[in-house]
């Protein structure tokens, strides 16, 4: 890196986890179960798995990849690969052996750092990815090397991030494949550095965050560790999300910050704990990753108090593109409830139509982007990142309206639209109707194949534990109430009431998997 290139140089990711363990040496900074590490100890446990990995050849460039429930190692792991300069995929716990194949190798992944729970899927992929050839384990195992070992073999030196530059790959995340085969998104050094300088101004923290991490640490947990960290905070980690322990460590702990995707609020709100424990250190409680219910925000807001932060994004364009304060949330005014808030003043975003005007006031377009976080493009897929990045912007999929004030409501993703009769419906506009009836816990709004109308409007329901109701008489009670607030042609023709709705990894409605019931046979999908 030239002189001149470094003169300007701004604060990656690698230099701010630095700066900020450094400036809080000696404060708490993680608690897992009976772990407590300060900020000088993150730093050093960093310092050495960082040389473990140099002295393998991981170093700046590589490509790296992890697979492992929460665990205090993770971040270390993760805080290791960012200030060495690596490449980092994550891989969900959940997802299957031929989930994990097809991410490795499409990613050409050369290092995986794995929980020894693991053993046996990572030496299966080992057999199925040619370019896998480092195998490190976070402990004792039958297949890898003990990375954690290795490291303990080393004085902790002083940390030093990478001298990267701002295009260069921090990140290859792959997206959800609701819609086909994930796509791995190309991150670069300045998304992840306009990411945190986002959140720290305009996002709502509590001064020294305690921060209650209960999904994936490898995941969302790694965007909330930086910015806890420059607040002088701590992260108090769950090995998973259960709500009666997302509950008594609030309690325990005097937690005054979390991360939850509205899923998970709704199990919250719906446990016999809520009741019993003390909530109120609560202070901000970000949602995102998917729409919550207006009624069940409402209901959240009764319960918990106005502690509701939502943050909308897409993997592409990371996680801020449009955000609602606390004091945004209107339990008045059900509209602004549905709304995902009004856009970060450091990104162009603009509602346009296929032809890239702007769409007159109130009327839907698709959200589209310009700025710092968005994505460098698709991992070896030209056609889909020219189609994405068309016209110079990221179109998100996403069709929204702006009310006078500015505030977004998302109707529907794009692909998700149903056309009936001639008709266009938005699922989530109905989904929001069903979901306001008190024994609805949840709702999935498709199109399924119809000889008449082309597709006609189904939807999947959940209903609340203990409800008590007869399926025809809600059916019909379910259906006029869609017609009342939304329109006959909207209002569902059958409603099918399950135990459970497929839910994606992160928590989002698995639109593909509930079609996939329905379409069978056909010739289309969607």
């Amino acid at each position: 890196m030239t002189s001149d290139s470094l003169l300007h140089r701004p604060a990656f990711v690698g230099d701010l986890l630095v700066r900020a363990l450094d400036r809080h040496q000696d404060k708490p900074a993680l608690y897992l179960g009976d772990i407590v590490l300060t900020g000088g100890q993150l730093r050093d446990r960093m310092s050495t798995f960082a040389q473990a990995l140099d002295s393998l050849g991981i170093t700046q460039g590589s490509t790296t990849a992890l697979l492992s429930p929460n665990r205090p190692e993770v971040l270390v792991a993760l805080g290791a690969a960012m200030v060495s300069g690596c490449r980092n995929t994550p891989l969900s716990a959940m997802g299957s052996s031929d989930d994990h194949a097809y991410v490795l190798e499409d990613a050409a992944i050369e290092t995986i750092v794995f929980d020894p729970s693991f053993d046996a899927r990572v030496a299966e992929l080992a057999e199925r990815v040619p370019t896998l050839t480092n195998l490190l384990s976070l402990g004792p195992s039958e297949v890898g090397t003990d990375i954690l070992a290795l490291a303990e073999t080393f004085e902790p030196q002083r940390l030093v991030a990478a001298e990267v530059e701002a295009d260069d790959l921090s990140s290859l995340v792959y997206t959800g494949g609701t819609t086909g085969k994930p796509k791995g998104v190309m991150g670069a050094y300045r998304a992840g550095a306009a990411l945190n300088q986002i959140q720290l101004s305009d996002w709502e923290w509590p001064e020294q965050p305690k921060f209650l991490m209960a999904t994936p640490l490898s995941h969302a947990g790694a965007a909330f560790f930086i910015p806890t960290l420059m607040k002088g905070g701590a992260l108090y980690v769950l090995p998973y999300f259960e709500p009666g322990a997302v509950l008594a460590a609030i309690e325990e702990h005097k937690i005054d910050a979390t991360m939850l995707v509205p899923t998970m609020i709704y199990m919250l709100l719906d446990h016999p704990d809520l009741e019993k424990r003390d909530t109120s250190s609560l202070r901000t409680l970000f949602y995102g990753a998917a729409p919550m219910s207006p009624a069940r925000l409402k209901e959240g807001i009764a319960k918990l108090g106005s502690v509701f932060f939502q943050y909308y994004g897409q993997t592409e364009c990371g996680m801020t593109i449009s955000v609602m304060r606390t004091d945004e949330h209107d339990v008045e005014d059900d509209a602004r409830l549905a709304s995902c808030g009004r856009p970060v003043p450091w990104l162009d975003v603009r509602l346009l139509d296929d032809d890239l005007n702007e769409v007159p006031a109130g009327e839907p377009g698709e959200i589209c982007v310009r700025g710092p976080l968005v994505m460098k493009g698709y991992w070896n897929k030209p056609a889909e990142t020219e189609e994405a990045l068309r016209g110079g912007w990221l179109h998100t999929g996403d069709i929204a309206r702006a009310d006078r004030d500015g505030f977004l409501t998302i109707v529907d993703r794009k692909k998700d639209m149903i056309v009936t009769g001639g008709f266009n419906v938005f699922p989530r506009e109905v989904e929001d109707v069903l979901s306001a009836h008190p024994a609805v816990a949840a709702a999935a709004v498709i199109g399924v194949p119809d000889e008449k109308w082309g597709e006609a409007v189904k939807a999947v329901v959940k209903l609340r534990d203990g409800a008590e109701v007869d399926e025809a008489t809600l059916t019909a009670e379910l259906q006029e109430s869609v017609k009342e607030a939304k329109g006959s042609v909207q209002s569902p023709k059958s409603i099918d009431y399950v135990d459970a709705i497929p839910l994606t990894p992160i928590g989002k409605l698995d639109k593909k998997a509930i079609r996939a019931q329905y379409w069978e046979g056909s010739n289309r999908s969607v």
